[in-house]
């Protein structure tokens, strides 16, 4: 039970902090472009990277993953948001910006997830 409820309170914090801060995102963007669930998954790469890299060779405890990366980070980020709001956009004949989008996403969180674990090292140095 103790896992699942690990679960449960990473994926509220998770998907509580994606509601704030795609709400905060869209304040001052326009909501034609998913600038929201851009900026969260991108953050979302570098916060996994980061935890990564701090965590990088030392033995988690299965509930502590279950809670950070399952839970909170898993909840946070989101593909399926992703592939909704792309397949609004090419629906809408706009495939330049589905194809901006994309772009942006999977190459920024793949970057992104390299400085997070570059950030994580060269702080466990001080």
């Amino acid at each position: 039970m103790g896992k699942y409820l690990l679960l449960f309170f990473g994926s509220f914090l998770g998907a509580l902090l994606r509601y704030l801060l795609s709400g905060w995102v869209y304040k001052y963007f326009r909501p034609t472009f998913p600038y929201g669930t851009i900026f969260v998954n991108l953050i979302g790469c570098l916060v996994i990277g980061f935890f990564w890299g701090v965590f990088d060779n030392r033995i988690l405890s299965v509930n502590f993953r279950i809670f950070l990366f399952i839970g909170f980070i898993g909840s946070f980020t989101t593909f399926s948001s992703f592939a909704l709001e792309n397949f609004n956009l090419i629906r809408d004949n706009e495939w330049g910006l589905a194809l901006i989008n994309i772009l942006i996403s999977n190459i920024g969180g793949i970057i992104l997830v390299f400085v997070g674990y570059w950030i994580s090292k060269v702080l466990q140095k001080f």
